[in-house]
């Protein structure tokens, strides 16, 4: 049976509500800009990244549905899950107004889902390294480079290395701990922003496909890395 998770929660767990279909496994469109130059044969094509793009989820009810609670579950944003790719989870919003009038009416609908164009695990978990262990073997299992998020404890000035190169320099708080997004290109914790404390290029901390290593030098107490397995 076809299924999806948003934020958790199966809808199979949602009274009345069908998952007809689920839109097929597709890859993102990378966004790029094509210059042609005077003299020269072709053209030259600079890749800009990958775009967000729609997934479109055909939809029924039936029995003693429950119109109100399914219009929530989707009018929403966070993570999904579709049941043809249940190890993985994407990142969406929900941008497009739903037609509920013709769900109600013809009891079937399509609903467009905006994702985001990379997809992670659901079955890596948080690796956690102590700070006496000095490195930890990370493997991205996905199909391209991956951008982690990485909570450091400790104290006093830090260092991070990826695959022998140093990248971070870390002035720690006083709280004793900072997380670094690499994707979103912020350090935080509890008390807020922390990128003054950060001195680095973010990037450059990039796991490619396969096992990378990361190592550190300062007073480290526990190290901790998730998002790691990427995919388009």
């Amino acid at each position: 049976m076809n299924y999806v998770v948003i934020n958790g929660v199966s809808s199979q767990y949602m009274r009345g509500l069908l998952i007809q279909e689920l839109p097929s496994i597709s890859k993102p469109k990378m966004r790029t800009s094509i210059e042609e130059i005077d003299g020269k044969d072709g053209d030259v094509i600079t890749e800009l990244g990958y775009s967000s793009y729609d997934k479109t989820v055909k939809v029924g009810l039936f029995g003693d549905y429950d119109i109100d609670a399914i219009i929530e579950y989707f009018n929403t944003e966070g993570t999904i899950i579709f049941s043809n790719e249940p190890d993985k989870f994407y990142y969406f919003k929900t941008l497009d107004e739903i037609d509920f009038e013709r769900l109600i009416r013809f009891r079937t609908a399509e609903i467009k889902i905006h994702v985001q164009p990379f997809k992670y695990s659901t079955i890596d978990g948080i690796l956690t390294a102590q700070g006496n262990d000095e490195s930890v073997n990370v493997t991205n299992r996905g199909n391209t480079y991956s951008r982690p998020i990485i909570t450091i404890k400790g104290s006093g000035l830090i260092t991070i290395s990826l695959n022998g190169t140093a990248i971070f320099k870390i002035s720690m708080p006083d709280s004793g701990n900072i997380v670094i997004d690499t994707e979103q290109l912020e350090a935080y914790n509890d008390n807020g922003y922390q990128n003054r404390r950060v001195i680095g290029d973010y990037s450059k901390f990039i796991l490619q496909h396969g096992k990378n290593v990361i190592a550190w030098d300062g007073n480290v107490t526990e190290i901790s890395v998730n998002k790691y397995s990427r995919w388009i």
